[in-house]
């Protein structure tokens, strides 16, 4: 699938143009039209797959399996993290890792709009970080906002982060939770759509 960069709003924001490795930061709602070519981004789509594809075939804490990872995040993740396989990345270049996380097996990131995970970091397997959606009127635009997941939260396996989403520090988000709206720092919230079920 190959996405198009349409009406890029200014600001932080258009560090999402093609080719730049910035991570944007901004909630402003990016609109990508995968219609027009002339504004589409493929060589990212095509380096992300091949590069997820060896990844997805090396042997995981090894030395090349590192240097993999670090050329998918394009040199934007910290010392000490681990991203264990298999994983699928779109847009490898509009996320940015911090240090000590952990990302478990077969997660998804979607990061048209970007993704952010701060510092010590915990995501459980067959989690999915969504940061783009389809118009719900027009499929083919692509609407895109950032996610963030700050300091030292953790999120449950088989969790949905959507479009827009900041989880706070040291929050929780349980297992198949699907986070429609931010979470508060030091809370965990559970359920479809998510709901704050205590604090801690």
């Amino acid at each position: 699938q190959i996405h198009y960069l349409h009406s890029l709003p200014t600001g932080r924001s258009s560090e999402l143009r093609a080719g730049n490795n910035s991570v944007n930061t901004d909630m402003e709602e990016v609109r990508i039209d995968m219609r027009k070519p002339e504004e589409a981004d493929p060589a990212e789509g095509f380096r992300c797959a091949q590069l997820c594809f060896k990844i997805n075939h090396t042997m995981p804490i090894t030395e090349e399996y590192n240097r993999l990872v670090s050329e998918l995040f394009m040199g934007n993740i910290g010392e000490r993290s681990r991203i264990m396989p298999p994983l699928t990345v779109v847009r490898g270049n509009s996320v940015k890792i911090g240090r000590n996380v952990v990302v478990m097996n077969n997660s998804l990131f979607m990061a048209a709009g970007s993704i952010t995970i701060e510092d010590d970091v915990m995501v459980a397997a067959n989690v999915q970080l969504i940061s783009n959606n389809h118009d719900l009127y027009d499929h083919q635009i692509l609407t895109c906002k950032p996610v963030r997941l700050k300091r030292n939260c953790w999120i449950g396996a088989g969790a949905t982060i959507l479009p827009g989403i900041t989880v706070g520090e040291n929050a929780v988000v349980a297992a198949c939770a699907v986070v429609t709206k931010d979470v508060e720092d030091n809370t965990v919230v559970g359920g479809n759509p998510a709901k704050v079920i205590k604090r801690i």
